[in-house]
């Protein structure tokens, strides 16, 4: 089969002829339908800590159909369309029966969606309804770690809600938050460039004021932000948040961000801010994240912006490292 194969940190990737999967005992074989490219792909192939190498496949938000099964494998048929969660669990302890499947024993990432073919697991899929089309299945991961800080958050009905950055993530909190009924939604960024996909997914207002930030911020929301959800992963930010969110408001971290940070913590503790950390998402939300689809939400689908062939992702691959335009790339390993 053919695969955008990683060559090494800070190499660009490579499409080459690598071997087929093949299913062992309790394995599926998925024909890769669409595969996202995720931000933090572009930082696996930058910073050693996310254990990826030459020779690694990437890409973890992806749907397809299945083509093979392995032996005892129940609940699944070939031919099924189904979203790969990848989050990688023994689907049988406690945690796993509850839909926490991060804090399994045997917990792990999944990648291999950068080909025309990936190995899985039963308890990672989840059937897509006729509904949904493979592009949808490529979007619930997203969908779900957003709702996921959400929940984490603990938004109310009401809230004033300040998303920082508009990337995927950021825009999808947007679209959660108004959803469950937040009073007011503003989505801040350095450029204009997600104006009108973020006021089109839920946004009431859109800055992007480099020169005030704060005080932007303030004006849009009409005073501090109950929560502050922090979406980029760049230091600075936890200090920034913790000026813009209101005396015992909360600051949600779901921006991935590798390199030390600091901040005043007297302010923060002045202020009795609530800090919280957001990673993953339950089976629950992962399928809630269908289900809002599957209900006729179209406003997750503005995520994306471009679908592309394995053979040009190297070269988006790279241009995706530079800000620009795009908001979710999509790769169609079918395409020629």
């Amino acid at each position: 089969m053919r695969a955008a194969v990683m060559q090494g940190l800070h190499k660009p990737l490579t499409v080459e002829t690598v071997p087929d999967p093949v299913p062992g005992a309790g394995d599926v074989v998925v024909k890769v339908g669409r595969c996202g490219i995720c931000g933090s792909d572009l930082h696996m192939t930058e910073d050693p800590a996310y254990g990826q190498s030459a020779g690694s496949i990437l890409g973890h938000e992806f749907a397809g159909e299945i083509v093979e099964l392995g032996k005892g494998v129940e609940g699944l048929a070939k031919g099924d369309l189904v979203a790969v969660s990848p989050l990688v669990s023994c689907g049988t302890c406690p945690a796993c029966r509850d839909g926490n499947v991060s804090w399994c024993e045997q917990f792990g990432l999944q990648g291999g969606g950068y080909a025309e073919y990936a190995l899985t697991k039963p308890n990672q899929c989840v059937k897509l309804p006729k509904s949904a089309s493979l592009a949808d299945g490529a979007i619930i991961e997203p969908l779900a770690v957003a709702l996921h800080g959400i929940a984490m958050g603990g938004m109310r009905i009401g809230d004033k809600v300040l998303v920082l950055g508009a990337g995927p993530i950021g825009l999808a909190i947007a679209f959660w938050a108004r959803r469950m009924g937040a009073g007011r939604v503003v989505v801040q960024d350095v450029a204009e460039w997600q104006r009108e996909r973020a006021l089109a997914m839920g946004a009431h207002d859109f800055i992007a004021d480099r020169a005030d930030p704060i005080g932007a911020a303030a004006r849009a929301l009409g005073g501090k932000a109950d929560m502050v959800f922090e979406c980029v992963g760049m230091p600075g930010l936890i200090a920034q948040a913790v000026e813009q969110v209101r005396a015992r408001g909360t600051i949600v971290l779901l921006g991935l961000c590798t390199k030390p940070d600091t901040f005043n913590s007297f302010a923060m503790l002045s202020k009795e801010v609530r800090l919280i950390t957001s990673a993953f998402f339950t089976r629950h939300e992962y399928e809630a994240a269908l289900d809002a689809l599957d209900r006729g939400a179209a406003e997750p689908r503005l995520l994306v912006t471009d679908t592309i062939s394995l053979a040009a992702t190297p070269d988006v691959f790279e241009a995706l490292r530079m800000r620009t335009e795009q908001c979710k790339v999509l790769i169609a390993p079918a395409l020629s």
